[in-house]
């Protein structure tokens, strides 16, 4: 969102916009209520779901710019007339939109949208350096962690937060209530050692609802059996997934792994 904000202001800056937002729906529809999407005489940004419900609010949102008397309001059967087999029913809302509005505006999207999933990584390695990328570009406030001295590359994208921990598993109490946890680091005893601290947080506090570990069957069978000398019950163990990512690729190339563990957290009811 914070990215989509700042390119807004830059485009808000040389022209004018319509801001396009999804205010009703019923049935299926392509976005949800407080999707948006900003156009311009030249250009858009976001959307509110492709296709040619998008393609006709794009023609009269430019109509709108061209004619402020024209309606602010329109509702779409996303049936035959459009084009669409979704089958639902969209409203629409057209507001002029200038940078002096963007202030109110900015708070006001935040508002509309769901708050960000908070996720926690720890480790900087290939795996872990592809993840961040892909997550960049999701729904999630996310905060990279490694106990190694500057391991994260001079390009991390925008709004992530990377913290340095000595020890690696000092920044497990420290974490945001909710947080979806990844472990990843460069050491299995550290991967042991962050994974027992979120474990004993959640008998606790209750508040990490994903606790994911890279590595095999194998690798968890003697982390188990470690955790257990260590006194966490078989009940506590089964909030571990070991291995992450969507069951059945095979595929083990860092970006293919890093897209398979983001589309598993997006599956997590958090």
């Amino acid at each position: 969102m914070q990215h989509l904000i700042a390119q807004l202001s830059a485009q808000l800056a040389h022209s004018n916009a319509i801001l396009v937002r999804v205010q009703a729906s019923q049935g299926s529809v392509p976005r949800e209520v407080g999707a948006w999407m900003a156009v311009f005489a030249d250009g858009t940004l976001a959307t509110v779901g492709g296709g040619r419900l998008e393609w006709d609010a794009i023609a009269h949102a430019r109509a709108l710019l061209r004619d402020p008397a024209l309606p602010r309001l329109q509702h779409y059967a996303l049936g035959p007339s459009l084009g669409q087999c979704c089958g639902g029913q969209v409203t629409l809302s057209f507001d002029p939109l200038s940078s002096q509005e963007l202030p109110l505006l900015a708070q006001g999207l935040h508002n509309l949208q769901p708050p960000p999933l908070p996720v926690a990584l720890f480790g900087s390695g290939h795996v872990g350096t592809a993840l961040v990328r892909v997550l960049a570009l999701l729904p999630v406030c996310l905060t990279w962690i490694d106990s190694r001295d500057e391991p994260f590359p001079r390009d991390v994208p925008e709004g992530v937060h990377c913290e340095h921990s000595n020890p690696v598993q000092g920044a497990v109490p420290g974490l945001a209530p909710r947080t979806c946890v990844l472990v990843m680091s460069f050491s299995h005893a550290e991967d042991l050692d962050i994974i027992a601290a979120c474990l004993l947080r959640q008998r606790n506090q209750g508040d990490l609802p994903f606790l994911g570990l890279i590595g095999s069957k194998t690798k968890w069978a003697a982390f188990s059996s470690r955790l257990r000398d260590r006194g966490f019950s078989t009940a506590e163990l089964a909030h571990v997934t070991c291995p992450i990512g969507i069951p059945g690729i095979r595929d083990k190339r860092p970006e293919v792994i890093a897209a398979s563990v983001a589309a598993q957290l997006l599956l997590q009811p958090v």
